[in-house]
């Protein structure tokens, strides 16, 4: 009985000095392992859970089965019309094969070097190959909207000549691709060597981009000059407007004072008729009277202009003269 107890005690100290050495080990959620023993790749789990290994033997490798991201550093990478911009990319990446990844990099410090080069590549040939304006914009709504606030408010007219004006000559080029799509290019760039380190690259995306220091001035000339030229499109449309306002003002003008001197030469007639027809209704009722009256106002008009009388002996003078009024 006694050889029993102390077998079983032996039995019980083995069993905790064996759990002792970490026989066991979990897998939490979220994360996957790699076993290894003596270097090489024995075992991997991507489930959680509780697992055995050999103590002082085998070794656990843990990773990450959540989604990470990578961070690029900026880049200063001409575009296909030889402009330089600043590029500063992100992407999010996951392991997918953790024994592949554990014989392509081990660690994950060395994992985020060689994706940040691979990625850091791609984006580089995706973007010297573009132009520019595939690289910073994703759509052509800066067209329509640029000439939607170029026109805004006007008469359908003068905004026609305004857009026709401006368009000529400030239009931003045509957006083939866009930037988004020239983000999945950079992504399937990468694939083509990520692929083969158990490794899922999920998208590649421009973080920020940003003008060289000496295209920024380009940029900001390039600017000033499409604003001047919208400000002399809406100046050679005011000036077009303003000569056809001059002229409609100046044939009204004419129209009205020739209107003006039509009536008022109509009334003058009128006015001359009417009198005339006053003086010989007078004159029919006292000729005699009518004659005397004129010969007075002929009197006042034309004795002022003479300072001496040679003679009075005429008909013109009777009314003057004579004391029955006539000779």
């Amino acid at each position: 009985m006694k050889k029993f107890w102390t077998t079983l005690g032996i039995i019980a100290v083995l069993l905790i000095i064996f759990f002792m050495m970490g026989p066991l080990y979990i897998v939490n959620e979220g994360y996957q392992v790699v076993v290894t023993r003596f270097g090489e790749i024995v075992n991997s789990h991507t489930e959680a859970g509780l697992y055995f290994k050999v103590p002082f033997i085998d070794a656990v490798t843990t990773y990450p089965k959540l989604i990470l991201s990578l961070d690029g550093d900026p880049q200063r990478i001409p575009t296909k019309e030889n402009q330089f911009i600043i590029v500063d990319t992100t992407s999010r990446w996951q392991i997918s094969d953790p024994v592949q990844f554990y014989k392509s990099f081990k660690t994950l410090d060395n994992a985020y070097t060689r994706i940040s080069d691979i990625i850091d590549s791609a984006t580089r040939t995706i973007v010297t190959q573009n132009r520019l304006s595939e690289i910073v914009r994703t759509s052509n709504i800066i067209n329509e909207e640029s000439t939607a606030e170029t026109t805004e408010g006007l008469e359908d007219e003068t905004a026609a000549q305004i857009d026709s004006l401006v368009n000529a000559k400030t239009t931003s080029e045509t957006v083939i691709k866009g930037r988004r799509q020239l983000s999945l290019e950079m992504a399937a760039e990468a694939r083509k060597t990520i692929s083969g380190y158990g490794i899922d690259l999920i998208d590649v995306l421009p973080r920020q981009i940003k003008y060289s220091d000496e295209m920024t001035d380009s940029v900001y000339s390039r600017m000033i000059k499409e604003r001047n030229q919208v400000a002399q499109a809406y100046r050679s449309v005011g000036e077009g407007r303003k000569a056809d306002y001059l002229g409609k003002l100046e044939k009204d003008k004419l129209t009205i004072e020739s209107e003006a001197y039509r009536e008022s030469e109509e009334i003058k007639g009128n006015a001359d008729a009417e009198a005339t027809r006053i003086y010989a209704e007078a004159y029919d009722i006292d000729p005699e009277f009518y004659t005397f009256w004129k010969s007075l106002e002929s009197y006042k008009e034309t004795f002022k202009n003479f300072d001496a009388t040679l003679s009075t002996d005429m008909d013109y003078f009777d009314y003057l003269y004579s004391p029955e009024g006539k000779r």
